[in-house]
């Protein structure tokens, strides 16, 4: 993996770069779907190579409970076993071990948990969670990580930092891999200082890239636009600043301003499958009564498929009926949607004018 900065903005610190892996190029800033157990919800892989996506990501936590790593291994790797021919980030899992697993308990070796699945027991270490990244065939991979709650106190934080960045060490001195990226993930929670000696030392091991982990997990806006033009401070320019878990059209264009390149975030999809769909001029819900009627398209600028060939009253009547269809077209726009909004972005970076591009589409996403 390799990421070439190509321009940055003279009015913010908003960057346009590109990120070469053996499976494509992408430019960056770059909104990443996410596709959790190999599986962008409600879309196909030939869907979303249509609407323009170059990477997705998947979860090695699920994918290591069912269907097994092993097994995906047997028949031919990820991107076979999906059909995709882009490239593929692949979260550790550390926050679904912490979040959704019953009875997990962690040690400086490992994570010993149980499935949420079948409740068998498992014990994971830095270095197999490493190796079932490997097995998948994943283009991007993420080191284990212990991610904070909000909110947490400083001695947890702390504690939480510390583990991660033994981990993460340890991920390092086994990692012989040259055409694929590895990227450490910042923690410390709010604390400034922790985030500062997380950038630091993660920095002196040398990754491919930066994750700006423990947020989007409760804190208020401000406090992480904060925290992360903070962190970015210590992080260095010539590596691509991963943001996780951050998905809407005004907080990717608030942190593109920051210096962040790439993001994820199940929102987008999740929304969009009950009835929320992004326009140009602001979100809607097509299920409120007012689009009973409504003939025209989700976005009459937007030229995805389903604003093509779908009114607001037939997608409507699809989610209300339960039909699977509606959840279809409004998921495929909205990834239509954001994958414009990110060139859209690029494009105003180039030109040095990615701050009136940011203002003026708030002013009128706002208007709502």
């Amino acid at each position: 993996m390799q990421f070439t900065l190509i321009h940055q903005d003279t009015s913010t610190k908003a960057r346009w770069g590109k990120i070469s892996t053996s499976h494509n190029v992408f430019q960056t800033p770059v909104f990443i779907p996410v596709g959790t157990q190999g599986s962008v919800k409600a879309v196909s892989s030939e869907e979303l190579e249509e609407i323009g996506i170059k990477i997705i990501l998947s979860n090695a936590y699920h994918l290591y409970l069912r269907p097994g790593y092993r097994t995906i291994q047997k028949l031919g790797g990820l991107h076979k076993f999906i059909n995709w021919k882009g490239s593929i980030l692949t979260d550790s899992g550390g926050y679904q071990i912490f979040s959704i697993s019953p009875l997990q308990k962690v040690s400086a070796e490992g994570v010993k948990f149980k499935s949420h699945i079948d409740g068998s027991e498992h014990f994971l270490t830095p270095e197999e969670v490493l190796e079932v990244q490997l097995v998948l065939g994943s283009d991007i991979i993420m080191v284990l990580d212990e991610c904070s709650p909000y909110p947490v106190d400083y001695h947890q934080a702390k504690a939480s930092l510390e583990r991660t960045l033994k981990w993460a060490k340890r991920t390092k001195s086994v990692w012989s891999e040259k055409e694929k990226g590895l990227f450490g993930i910042v923690q410390g929670s709010t604390f400034k200082d922790l985030r500062k000696r997380g950038a630091e030392q993660l920095v002196e091991m040398g990754f491919d890239g930066y994750a700006l982990g423990g947020l989007s997990v409760g804190e208020p806006l401000s406090l992480r636009g904060e925290i992360i033009e903070w962190t970015n401070a210590y992080l260095p320019s010539s590596q691509p600043r991963y943001l996780m878990g951050v998905g809407t059209p005004m907080e990717l264009l608030e942190n593109i301003s920051l210096g962040i390149d790439i993001f994820d975030c199940a929102l987008p999809t999740h929304i969009a499958r009950n009835g929320t769909v992004f326009t140009w001029e602001g979100k809607i819900n097509l299920r409120n009564a007012g689009y009973k009627e409504d003939s025209s398209p989700l976005d009459s600028k937007c030229e995805c498929y389903t604003c093509k060939n779908y009114s607001r009253a037939y997608i409507r009547h699809l989610l209300r009926a339960g039909e699977i269809l509606g959840m279809r077209l409004a998921t495929y726009h909205n990834l239509y949607f954001l994958n414009q909004l990110m060139e859209k972005a690029r494009g105003a970076i180039k030109e040095n004018k990615f701050e009136d591009f940011k203002r003026e589409f708030i002013k009128k996403y706002e208007r709502r």
